[in-house]
């Protein structure tokens, strides 16, 4: 199982790099449906796309609809979770592929609360793909950083990516990839926040991800897609090669930036 981590981003030169991968696995379980007889002949993947309803989901919904619908022949369906409600992993009956959309993240991660073990089982044992947009690639690690602008009160990120949160965050995640992840990196200056968290040690290592920008993983690799880079962070002591930087409250780090065709290990 491949799990695919978007940055954000509504750049429609990148779409097809940073779509295509995912609407690709999905086309791919909806042929091994239909193959077996439980899905209708051409019938296009249906795309499960679970959103945080703060009171316009069906407009947030639309935006997605359209960008999906421009990169693959699919057949994307709302997933709304009302904000403060949780999701049901028994939504997931009918789809092929799950993405889940952006916005506030610690409003994902308490959406899935109630799922956080069980819906990995549920897409391992069903073949179903995981894209994350925003939110949805930040909830995807197995620490997930949620948000906050404070490093023991000392300011690391603008104060408007804090996500209604002041000091950094870090949460339970799905445990899809494992490493934490932070998403607009150079858009709206989170890798010192990243950087932060791993330097305390509250995430292991973890990655940082431009707009219109896909990580792919499929366990052991990590491949970069798109307008962007990814930036990954591991704690000085790693031996790596790249950027050694100063963890503020904690220990140093090493930070490499990989652009679109580059590999590195997942692990």
């Amino acid at each position: 199982m491949h799990t695919y981590l978007i940055g954000g981003g509504w750049d429609e030169r990148g779409a097809e790099a940073v779509y295509g991968p995912f609407l690709e696995a999905a086309g791919q379980r909806a042929a091994g449906q239909r193959a077996v007889g439980q899905r209708a002949v051409g019938d296009a993947a249906v795309v499960g796309c679970l959103l945080v309803d703060e009171g316009d989901g069906a407009g947030q919904f639309a935006r997605y609809e359209a960008v999906l619908r421009k990169v693959a022949d699919c057949a994307p369906v709302p997933l709304l979770v009302p904000l403060g409600e949780r999701f049901d992993a028994g939504a997931l009956a009918r789809v092929d592929a799950l993405l889940v959309c952006g916005g506030l993240t610690p409003a994902y991660q308490d959406a899935l609360a109630e799922v956080l073990g069980r819906l990995p089982q549920v897409l391992a044992e069903r073949g179903i793909p995981y894209a994350g947009f925003s939110a949805g690639a930040a909830v995807a690690a197995r620490r997930a950083v949620v948000g906050g602008w404070l490093a023991d009160g000392v300011p690391v990120c603008p104060e408007d990516t804090g996500e209604d949160l002041d000091e950094i965050e870090v949460r339970e995640g799905l445990g899809l990839v494992p490493f934490g992840v932070d998403v607009h990196a150079a858009q709206w200056g989170t890798l010192p926040r990243l950087i932060a968290a791993v330097a305390d040690g509250r995430v292991s290592h973890g990655v940082a991800i431009d707009e219109n920008t896909l990580l792919t993983v499929d366990g052991r690799t990590a491949r970069v897609s798109g307008l962007g880079r990814v930036h990954a962070v591991r704690p000085g002591t790693d031996g790596g090669t790249g950027t050694r930087t100063g963890g503020g409250t904690g220990g140093d780090v090493l930070v490499r930036s990989y652009t679109a065709g580059e590999s590195f290990a997942a692990g």
